[in-house]
């Protein structure tokens, strides 16, 4: 049987709406393809082991700060799991710390450990609301979730969006994209969970923790719910 390891990062702090169902899904479709997905939860104090797939998901800022100041301790080894091409998947408050940086409103700047070449700034205005994007890598070639951030968050460099919003407001409401990714990094502000929403991207992600393609799988109902959401706004 073939094994992808995925590294939970701190669940007890970073799991707001749901996010734990971004793992849940990674497993269910692993195991409906005969796939065992080795899981470890990594609490504040614990050692990051080397993974296929690396997940945090968001929470609020008190919780953020906790833990950059533990991520910021794996900054050199999360950057060359990176290069070495372990999948990464950031759900906002993770995705903010996947980047160089975080800036509250009145408050210090939370360090991020820049496996993208992002940074983020608090804005005046909460962006709540389903969203819509477009993409060029993944079959379909959207992908659908809820966003509630006040965070604004610019892309720079080789690092590009997940897509482009047809709904929704994205990463800054002002430059039309939504999410990162670099190399087999990725980042979004959706929730909802994002993954059970766009199977195809889960998916992907497998496929690039195997490094080859996994087989294909019936995913009817999956794809009925994704569809559903489509272009469908708050």
């Amino acid at each position: 049987m073939k094994t992808i390891k995925l590294a939970h990062l701190y669940p007890k702090l970073l799991n707001i709406y749901g996010d734990i169902g971004n793992v849940i899904t990674l497993k269910k479709r692993c195991e409906w393809r005969g796939i065992y997905l080795e899981i470890n939860e990594i609490n504040i104090g614990d050692l990051i082991p080397e993974s296929d797939i690396y997940f945090i998901g968001g929470g609020q800022d008190k919780q953020q700060v906790e833990v950059a100041k533990e991520l910021i301790k794996y900054k050199d080894f999360l950057q060359e799991q990176r290069d070495r091409m372990a999948v990464f998947l950031g759900i906002c408050g993770g995705y903010q710390l996947f980047g160089h940086y975080y800036q509250p409103k009145d408050a210090e700047k939370i360090q991020g450990i820049g496996l993208l070449d992002a940074y983020t700034v608090a804005g005046d205005k909460r962006f709540i609301g389903n969203v819509t994007v477009k993409t060029e890598y993944v079959e379909p070639n959207t992908l659908v979730g809820f966003e509630n951030h006040s965070g604004l968050t610019f892309l720079q460099g080789d690092t590009l969006p997940l897509g482009n919003v047809s709904v929704g407001f994205g990463n800054n409401g002002k430059d039309g994209t939504e999410g990162a990714r670099y190399k087999n990094v990725f980042g979004t502000y959706l929730h909802g969970s994002f993954l059970p929403k766009n199977p195809h991207f889960a998916d992907y992600l497998i496929e690039l923790a195997l490094g080859t393609k996994p087989d294909e799988i019936t995913s009817d109902i999956e794809f009925k719910t994704h569809n559903s959401l489509i272009n469908k706004k708050y």
